[in-house]
């Protein structure tokens, strides 16, 4: 369909699907970041949703949200077996750096550079398997006891004081946090908290799969008062009907009605389906207008493609046994199982499966909506098992 560039490839100048109705939670994160730049308390938000859903584009906006009133802005991805300080260390060094240059703020930034040396040194904290150091002379007394919830807490309040002297507050935005550890999780919940209580400009937006939700109720009961955990799910029907069409509209082509219909059938409305079956069926279309048959013809363009890629790329991460689980649990259907009925079917003891079931969760594949339930974290993956592999 060239020479109209397709409005649903990634920076084609059009909002990305993800951000169709989600404007409350943008709205929400407006007004925290304008009262945490103003000294003032404000709940924040860790959004929770499965993959797909847009989690990460929302916070993406977010920082430039944050960009352009004044923060110093730092997007993190947390890791499968990578540690909190070293996911925060670059971030709050690179930030501190940053506030020295700050001829009011220049002795707190300082100061709070050698207090991230010796938070440093004292959890032997490495970057890249090498040894991450400071140099600069740490400071004794602060944030070096080896405690993570103490000395997190005293760091925060040190940058705190230097971000609030350079009148420069800090925004750090942490994605995938379910791979963090109870206690990271805790220890990051008492830092906000601490420098909440104080009034100092730092706030924490973050993301993660649905057993957030968990990890947050095992914390520190304050987290509640802390943080709004908005549901970011796939889109209402009508927002879905808006991903697709606007984008369209705005390139002069027209998509039938009952071609948007389907779209959002196959797709089950979640975002990144959106975009990939509107991007396929674009490229499969004559002139300027979508039909019915673009669509039905774009289904294994679109299916080989998420196959090879987004499905694919998680699968490989998998083990024999647990892929096997997973395969199970497809076969049983889409939507939450119990875990006897899933052991059933393989043949074995619930108990003798739990092992495998709690790593599926930890590498953040499943995930368990209520009590003994299991559910796939990736819409559509249940579909994908039944294409891959036997049962």
């Amino acid at each position: 369909m060239d020479p109209i560039q397709n409005p649903f490839v990634p920076g084609a100048g059009n909002p990305p699907p993800e951000l169709a109705g989600r404007s409350q939670v943008l709205g929400d994160a407006d007004i925290t970041l304008k009262r945490v730049a103003g000294g003032r308390h404000a709940q924040s938000l860790i959004l929770v949703g499965l993959r797909g859903v847009g989690k990460t584009v929302l916070l993406v906006r977010m920082q430039e949200m944050a960009e352009s009133l004044g923060y110093r802005a730092h997007l993190i991805e947390a890791h499968e077996g990578k540690s909190l300080p070293e996911l925060l260390v670059p971030a709050l060094r690179a930030t501190l750096i940053n506030l020295s240059g700050v001829e009011a703020a220049k002795s707190h930034a300082r100061r709070a550079l050698r207090v991230l040396a010796g938070f440093v040194r004292s959890l032997s904290i490495k970057i890249n398997d090498v040894e991450y150091g400071l140099s600069i002379d740490p400071e004794s007394g602060t944030a070096d006891s080896g405690d993570m919830e103490a000395d997190l807490s005293a760091l925060f309040v040190t940058v705190g004081d230097a971000a609030k002297a350079a009148g420069r507050p800090v925004a750090l935005l942490l994605d995938e946090m379910q791979y963090l550890h109870e206690k990271e999780f805790s220890a990051l919940i008492m830092a906000i908290h601490k420098v909440s209580q104080l009034g100092l400009p730092i706030v924490l937006i973050g993301a993660g799969l649905p057993q957030i939700l968990a990890l947050a109720g095992e914390s520190k009961s304050y987290s509640e008062r802390l943080f709004k955990y908005p549901s970011i799910g796939a889109l209402s029907e009508e927002d879905a009907r808006q991903a697709i069409q606007a984008p369209l509209e705005a390139e002069g082509v027209t998509i039938g009605r009952a071609a948007i219909e389907l779209i959002l059938e196959v797709t089950h409305r979640y975002p990144y389906f959106l975009q990939q079956w509107g991007h396929d069926a674009w490229n499969l279309a004559e002139g300027v207008s979508i039909t019915n048959k673009n669509v039905i013809d774009a289904y294994a363009v679109a299916i080989r493609t998420l196959d090879e890629s987004f499905f694919k790329v998680r699968f490989d991460r998998c083990t024999p046994s647990e892929r096997r689980y997973m395969r199970a649990l497809a076969d049983m259907g889409e939507g939450a199982h119990r875990s006897g009925d899933i052991a059933d079917l393989l043949g074995v003891k619930t108990t003798s499966v739990g092992p495998t079931r709690a790593k599926l969760i930890r590498k953040g594949m499943i995930y368990s909506p209520s009590h003994g339930d299991t559910a796939f974290t990736v819409p559509l993956f249940d579909e994908y098992m039944t294409r891959v592999m036997a049962l």
